[in-house]
């Protein structure tokens, strides 16, 4: 089975220290980091220790990966990230043109060099957008295409609401996705307080087949993840439970 972390960012609304002892007492060994937890390294090392939790992985934004590689690696080191991720890019700053896409994923491979040559992995985590064609191509491919160093977090249910298959998807980069987002999307009309998401396993993705394609694409890590839970702690029990039972 592969290793199940936790997106800190679905937890945003709730204080830390609550959200960690929830994620401990429901059985969570990992989390997934936010910008919020780099603030105060001390504070976060503290918490982690406290409840015998690691965090693998972390999202860091673009910018700052690209103008402060030093800080991110600091962080990371800090922390025991073994893998950062750039995981969005803001709707006024994505590219309308392939050659947009391009210049941008040329971006990504030249901030993934500081990265990596220190000993971490690099990857970039996928929202809708970047499954939306552009002048016929998807610009996630262009992304994966730019450098062997880019790895991907493939977010699950936002490939599901692009209206891709998510089956397809991991197994087209079998071998290069070193973590995926396991969350949930409501069935059509339901849940409207949270967004439209919901917890893994109660909404309308197909995991039976979801989940013999990741293994296939030899994802060891998923993280649970919920865009807009009206209660965190049902949620990350709930979805724990239909992970561990996949």
């Amino acid at each position: 089975m592969p290793r199940i972390s936790y997106q800190l960012y679905s937890s945003r609304n709730w204080d830390t220290s609550e959200t960690f002892k929830m994620l401990a007492d429901a059985g969570y060994k990992e989390v997934e980091g936010v910008g919020p937890h780099y603030e105060d390294l001390a504070k976060t090392q503290a918490l982690l220790a406290a409840h015998g939790m690691t965090m693998p992985t972390g999202h860091f934004a673009p910018d700052l990966i690209e103008s402060n590689s030093e800080r991110v690696i600091e962080i990371a080191r800090a922390l025991g990230i073994s893998t950062v991720i750039a995981p969005y890019l803001a709707a006024e700053n994505r590219p309308t043109t392939l050659a947009g896409w391009k210049e941008f994923a040329a971006r990504l491979a030249k901030m993934s060099e500081p990265i990596v040559a220190a000993g971490l992995e690099f990857a970039w985590h996928n929202h809708e957008f970047e499954l939306e064609p552009v002048e016929g191509q998807m610009p996630l491919d262009i992304i994966a295409e730019a450098s062997e160093n880019i790895q991907l977090e493939l977010d699950i249910a936002w490939v599901h609401v692009s209206g891709e298959d998510p089956v397809a998807w991991l197994s087209k980069y079998a071998g290069r996705i070193v973590a995926t987002h396991v969350k949930d999307v409501a069935p059509k009309g339901e849940n409207a307080d949270e967004d439209g998401w919901a917890d893994v396993g109660y909404g309308s993705l197909d995991w039976a087949a979801i989940k013999p394609a990741m293994d296939a694409a030899g994802v060891n890590r998923y993280v649970v993840e919920h865009d807009n839970p009206s209660d965190h702690k049902r949620m990350a029990t709930r979805s724990l439970a239909s992970v561990k039972a996949f």
